[in-house]
């Protein structure tokens, strides 16, 4: 395992790591169960996949756990291969923005500026590969497909947000949750998954902080989609999804 770049970052390694694992990092990749088509390695030639793989390491985090921090030096860039993450940031009163929920095949870390943009906490238990900025962004220039796959992740970063700002902007409680199981389901047949039930690590407050609603708000409209019979809700952590065609169109403004 590449462990010769610095992992302390601005903090106390006891703060900021997790464990890594003793397994040799080409037997971990053999058990990797992302799905190759969404991870940052997607379609790697042989050669090009070796480099790459020689430029990380590995960790596994706690749930609950402060990964790093707003402002913090972005000095790496991490890939999830299990787990959840949440994204977010803070204001000065205190009040929370939850940017972005990610899951395994997601790419999280990616800035141009000096810091890290936003906090990313885990969600549950969680690993990650982790790559130092430094040794990267130089490799990228050397690597055709793995420049051609950073600048794809950022798009697809950058199209969530989007999506996240027509949520918040125009769309009502009972669209924006739709929306939101919709595009969770989305993404799990994209990472090879089923689309129901759809798995919510994140607390109901979370949720509440990711819309722009409030708790009492997410809570209420959980029950009229159940009502409906869109949706059932075995437990906290999952909800079953009755009627996807009825729950895409309450996501864009239509009719019960």
């Amino acid at each position: 395992m590449n462990a010769s770049f610095d992992v302390r970052d601005s903090r106390d390694p006891a703060d900021t790591e997790g464990s890594r694992p003793s397994d040799h990092p080409t037997q971990l990749c053999r058990i990797c169960d992302i799905n190759r088509e969404t991870s940052i390695c997607s379609r790697l030639p042989k050669d090009e996949f070796t480099r790459v793989l020689a430029l990380r390491d590995q960790f596994q985090f706690p749930p609950l756990h402060t990964i790093f921090r707003e402002g913090d030096r972005a000095a790496h860039i991490y890939a999830l291969t299990s787990g959840s993450v949440k994204l977010y940031k803070l204001l000065s009163d205190g009040r929370r923005q939850i940017v972005g929920f990610l899951f395994p095949g997601d790419v999280f870390g990616l800035t141009n500026l000096g810091g890290y943009p936003y906090t990313a906490e885990t969600l549950n238990q969680a690993s990650t590969c982790r790559f130092p900025q430094k040794v990267l962004d130089p490799t990228r220039e050397s690597v055709p497909m793995l420049e051609r796959r950073m600048f794809d992740l950022a798009v697809r970063e950058l199209m969530r947000a989007h999506e996240q700002m027509l949520w918040l902007g125009r769309k009502t409680a009972q669209e924006r949750l739709a929306s939101f199981l919709a595009s969770l389901a989305r993404r799990a047949t994209e990472r090879g998954q089923p689309e129901s039930p759809v798995a919510l690590p994140m607390s109901r407050s979370d949720i509440a902080d990711f819309l722009g609603l409030t708790i009492e708000t997410v809570s209420r409209t959980f029950t009229h989609l159940k009502k409906l019979g869109v949706i059932l809700i075995p437990d906290n952590s999952h909800v079953m999804l009755n009627n996807v065609p009825l729950l895409i169109k309450l996501s864009e403004g239509g009719a019960e």
